[in-house]
């Protein structure tokens, strides 16, 4: 077996933690044969409830976890990682205007990202999922200026996924047969979710999903709306926010990361901006297309057209 790496996840007693931690515990995101210490990380009044996490990973008898910590402590969490994915965030509350919103995750990242910079491994891959997701992204990167900028993502592969749902769903075929959806930009209401270059697979052959469809209305339509407002809709029906779905993003997310992508195929991911040939202005933490060959390096695809 290979050495432990050591994994992060802070709000580790929230949701979308809860939905999460079983999936990297058993191989799902980084191999079955790739040994963890698992770091658990939430605030002070919350280690009561992380205790009950702590105690349901033990129970699991997972034999990959070498080891699971559970602190409020960041000296403890951030040493020596691998990988942290920054759950954790400041929810919006009723009455709070986003400027107030956007003003608590500065404080939240910012003491993160100088965490990352003082105790974790230069090269520890950083993906940021609490919302504002982009926002809380660069400001972290910013916090952390010894670890390179293009180690830090946010997750936009929610949208991406809830966007292949719908075109399998239209068509009757599973997610799996759809790919190369784009999401471009931000991880809110104002993304664009884009099918220009997107492929399905329909009696063994792959046809473009515009061709597929023959729905040019509903593309530029309903489709939008539907994956643009899909996390409101899940709040308004289930009273609370995405977990399971996003639990499964983030690890379709880091897989690809440690594994690089299939061949022919990417995927969106909120990225630094620098150097993209779409015209998106450098320093700005914006969803791409990428593909990834490595754990080192992030492409962008320069030839697709924005079509946002």
């Amino acid at each position: 077996m290979s050495e432990p790496i050591r994994v992060l996840v802070t709000g580790a007693a929230g949701q979308i933690a809860y939905s999460l931690l079983y999936s990297i515990g058993n191989g799902s995101v980084f191999g079955k044969d790739q040994p963890i210490i698992l770091v658990l990380l939430d605030i002070t009044p919350m280690m009561g409830v992380l205790d009950g996490v702590l105690m349901e990973l033990q129970d699991c008898a997972l034999p990959l976890l070498k080891d699971v910590i559970a602190t409020d402590k960041e000296e403890i969490a951030f040493k020596d990682l691998d990988v942290a994915i920054l759950v954790g965030s400041m929810p919006r509350r009723d009455g709070m205007e986003r400027k107030d919103l956007l003003k608590a995750n500065v404080k939240i990242f910012k003491c993160q990202g100088a965490a990352l910079d003082k105790y974790a491994k230069k090269s520890v891959k950083v993906i940021v999922v609490g919302n504002p997701a982009n926002t809380n992204c660069l400001t972290a990167s910013k916090s952390a200026p010894s670890i390179p900028k293009e180690n830090f993502s946010c997750l936009t592969r929610l949208d991406h996924n809830r966007a292949k749902a719908q075109i399998a769903i239209k068509l009757g075929v599973i997610s799996d047969d759809v790919k190369n959806v784009i999401i471009w930009g931000n991880h809110s209401s104002t993304q664009y979710p884009d099918v220009n270059h997107a492929k399905v697979k329909l009696q063994g052959k792959e046809v473009g999903v515009y061709e597929a469809l023959k729905d040019d209305s509903w593309l530029k339509g309903e489709f939008i709306t539907t994956v643009q407002q899909r996390g409101a809709a899940v709040i308004k029906a289930r009273k609370l926010s995405s977990a399971m779905s996003a639990a499964k993003a983030i690890c379709d997310h880091v897989r690809d990361i440690w594994f690089g992508t299939p061949e022919g195929e990417f995927v969106s991911m909120g990225i630094i901006s620098d150097g993209n040939s779409y015209g998106i202005p450098d320093d700005l933490l914006y969803s791409f297309p990428v593909t990834i060959k490595s754990r080192i390096k992030l492409i962008f695809l320069p030839w697709l057209s924005f079509a946002g």
